[in-house]
């Protein structure tokens, strides 16, 4: 029997088959407008505030304890101005992941998806910090590696729970559980959501290649800096599923160049008590 072109489409692209609910509209126009130089704070302002259920979660966030900041803000642009505009696009999309997982972080694995990401993009900011990549920039893309688990998450809650649940191996071991029950894993589902979206480009390999090996090359960038951030989530009590299977925290202080690695966190027990106290404080708004 003949397949027309648009079911054929459909057979070779298993993401034709995956609905998938909309992410916050405004957290998306956010990331998409990071590279623009040329955006006012007054239009980021503008946007943040057109959604005002949005804007209160981002602005409470943005007076949080995480960020102390001196003095309070009272309107998105005043945070704006308090913090800078990197700062607040990690907000907008930590608000924007929350209320996309909605109902789903009832479950227990779903809360633990929400940590793991969480602690990533907190560890990742922390090293970027102790070297010299934006803190901002490695915080949202943080957030924004394992944007591929959400989306399988929202498709099929229950039994992507199921598989987070029950799963026991290696980090990247999960990926073929994924193939099986939605025909990608979640790398594949972040890139194409990357590319939907229409995203700057610098997030496709960090959503695609964040269980990639090192590079042989030893080259330091976003990239590797996301790679070890989650690695060091997982041994910090915050893994993506329960059986994970972690790397000793003295290999993966192994992996960060010398600079960072000085200006670091040299125990483990201190990172995790550092990254614990950040979520709550997230948690709590």
């Amino acid at each position: 029997m003949a397949i027309d072109a648009e079911s054929e489409k459909e057979v070779n692209l298993p993401w034709a088959h995956l609905r998938l609910p909309p992410f916050p509209q405004v957290a998306i126009r956010v990331l998409q407008l990071a590279n623009n130089e040329d955006v006012q704070l007054h239009q980021l302002s503008e946007l943040i505030s057109s959604d005002p259920a949005f804007a209160s979660e981002v602005l409470t966030v943005a007076n949080s304890i995480l960020y102390s900041p001196r003095y309070p803000s009272n309107s998105i642009l005043q945070a704006i101005a308090v913090l800078g505009a990197d700062a607040l696009q990690g907000m907008c999309i930590t608000v924007g992941v929350r209320a996309y997982l909605g109902k789903s972080m009832s479950q227990p694995a779903m809360r633990g998806l929400w940590r793991h990401n969480l602690a990533c993009a907190i560890i990742a900011e922390r090293l970027a910090s102790a070297g010299l990549l934006d803190k901002d920039t490695a915080y949202t893309s943080g957030i924004m590696h394992d944007i591929g688990r959400m989306a399988l998450s929202v498709i099929q809650p229950k039994e992507y729970a199921n598989l987070l649940g029950t799963h026991h191996g290696t980090p990247n071991s999960i990926l073929e559980g994924e193939r099986e029950l939605f025909g990608w894993d979640h790398c594949e589902a972040g890139r194409q959501l990357t590319v939907n979206w229409k995203l700057p480009s610098d997030f496709d390999d960090i959503v695609l290649e964040h269980h990639c090996a090192r590079r042989k090359d030893g080259a330091w960038g976003l990239v590797e800096l996301v790679k070890t951030s989650c690695k060091m989530a997982d041994t910090a009590g915050f893994p993506a599923f329960r059986g994970c299977e972690v790397t000793l925290y003295a290999e993966l202080l192994d992996e960060v160049p010398a600079r960072e690695r000085r200006l670091f966190y040299p125990d483990l027990e201190t990172l995790a008590s550092e990254v614990a106290n950040s979520i709550r404080s997230i948690e709590s708004v």
